[in-house]
């Protein structure tokens, strides 16, 4: 029995998220449940906080996001954005989230959100901004700030990016549901599992990516989101300059002369 007043107010709160790295997984729990796990600035700070670890351990291979609860992200807590004083902190807010988004493409390695349930607003942003994606077969994904008056204008960016111009303008536009299978047939994600093994779908593609070099995952990951953006004679020339470096490098001359010898690469990484 506790006979001290006021102890069980002075336990140590819960994070607002959680990380691991185990077998060269990087994993990231979003951890306000009862909130749908909403991107609170404090959730906010700490992914950024994450990212930068990450990206300074060159023993993390690969990095998976999902969320406690029965949700994956309902997007941003509108509650703390209602509270806000100013449009100034509200640019704040959204640049944040933004900022941390373009910290997902930049990282050296691939980064795999696992949706565990309801993804909305800023939570399916964070599913099409995320390299790939695994969802449970019960997961349900939505852009609909519109239909509160708030157009989803930074999920849009991401969006768009992965979904064509007319599939991503119904969900914007509507802000209507699409179920799982959807999901999958319009390339929003990659896999769909049952809910009790979308983790262990996620890490068997965690286990392929972890098989092959580090640094090669790393150039290739920069030069598919940099060619996306340029035009063809640009993204070819880079691609071109991107080849030729990857192909005088100690691992890709490994991998060429095992292929070559049938027998398993040792990349010693």
């Amino acid at each position: 029995m506790n006979d001290r007043p006021g102890e069980a107010a002075l336990a140590p709160a819960e994070p607002v998220l959680r990380r691991e790295v185990r077998d060269g997984v990087a994993a990231l729990v979003l951890n306000r449940p009862r909130q749908y796990n909403a991107l609170s600035r404090a959730l906010l700070q700490a992914l950024h906080e994450a990212l930068d670890a990450v990206a300074d351990d060159e023993n993390v291979r690969v990095v998976t996001i999902t969320g406690a609860g029965p949700a994956f992200c309902a997007g941003h807590d509108l509650k703390e954005m209602r509270a806000l004083g100013s449009q100034a902190e509200t640019e704040a807010l959204f640049r944040s989230c933004s900022d941390m988004m373009r910290k997902i493409v930049a990282l050296p390695v691939p980064v795999i959100a696992v949706v565990n349930g309801l993804a909305t607003a800023a939570g399916c942003q964070l599913v099409a901004q995320c390299d790939l994606a695994v969802a449970s077969t019960e997961a349900k994904f939505a852009v609909s700030g519109v239909n509160l008056g708030l157009f989803c204008s930074t999920p849009a960016v991401a969006l768009s990016r992965n979904l064509g111009r007319k599939r991503a303008a119904e969900m914007l536009f509507t802000g209507g549901f699409i179920d799982a299978q959807k999901a999958l047939e319009w390339g929003l994600v990659n896999r769909l599992a049952p809910a009790e093994g979308v983790m262990d779908a996620a890490l068997e593609i965690a286990a392929t990516l972890k098989s092959k070099p580090r640094a090669a995952l790393a150039l290739g990951k920069s030069l598919f989101y940099r060619q996306l953006e340029a035009d063809l004679a640009q993204a070819y020339d880079d691609a071109t300059r991107t080849i030729s470096c990857n192909m005088d490098t100690d691992y890709a001359r490994e991998g060429v002369d095992a292929f070559l010898q049938k027998r398993p690469p040792d990349w010693k990484l």
